[in-house]
């Protein structure tokens, strides 16, 4: 939100976010939700990937008008991007995108006063540097997304995830010969009769 003259304005804020990297790859502020300013964002990241063709890439957005128009999601399909959208408008459908924004807006432009929107894009631009470039994520091994964004493989974390073990877990356990977790052991009994609890 920025202030003219007499009153207050909105603008918005369209970010692009790499989920393995945390890396914002693409941004635009715009004065209104139109396509454009998400569209520019989109163009930005696939300007990152220099002229490849996007391959196993997975957009994921909120429903958005902008985001389930044609024009948009067209976008998407010629670059090979698969479309997810979340299920309802809940916000915790898409919490990486809530947390990006509360990070952006909470820790970066909080208290931050506005007289025009080419301040706010020059402030996003600003956040924008910083949060890839400086600001390190318990969730990428503690470093930063342009540092994260130069590795290759899984990144270790510094919390624990009890979603990736079990995913983890159950996929070894479909690619071992022995689906079972545990090994088969062979129990003795010196009594002639066996425990009441096997």
């Amino acid at each position: 939100m920025w202030k003219s003259a007499y009153y207050y304005k909105f603008c918005y804020l369209s970010l692009i976010m790499d989920a393995f990297t945390k890396e914002i790859v693409g941004w635009d502020v715009g004065p209104t939700l139109g396509l454009e300013y998400p569209s520019n964002a989109l163009r930005m990241a696939l300007g990152r990937l220099k002229g490849e063709k996007a391959t196993d890439l997975i957009h994921h957005s909120d429903r958005g008008c902008q985001y389930a128009s044609s024009e948009y999601v067209n976008l998407l399909k010629d670059n090979n991007i698969r479309i997810s959208m979340t299920e309802t408008g809940e916000p915790t459908d898409n919490p990486q995108a809530e947390r990006i924004n509360n990070t952006i807006k909470n820790e970066f432009l909080r208290g931050v006063r506005f007289t025009n929107i080419n301040e706010v894009r020059a402030a996003v631009a600003k956040a924008v540097d910083f949060y890839n470039n400086e600001r390190p994520h318990m969730s990428i091994n503690m470093m930063t997304p342009a540092q994260a964004a130069l590795c290759d493989g899984e990144i270790r974390k510094w919390w624990v995830s009890y979603r990736e073990r079990a995913i983890k877990r159950n996929q070894s356990l479909e690619n071992s010969e022995n689906p079972l977790p545990l090994q088969p052991t062979l129990v003795a009994y010196e009594t002639s009769q066996p425990p009441v609890n096997l």
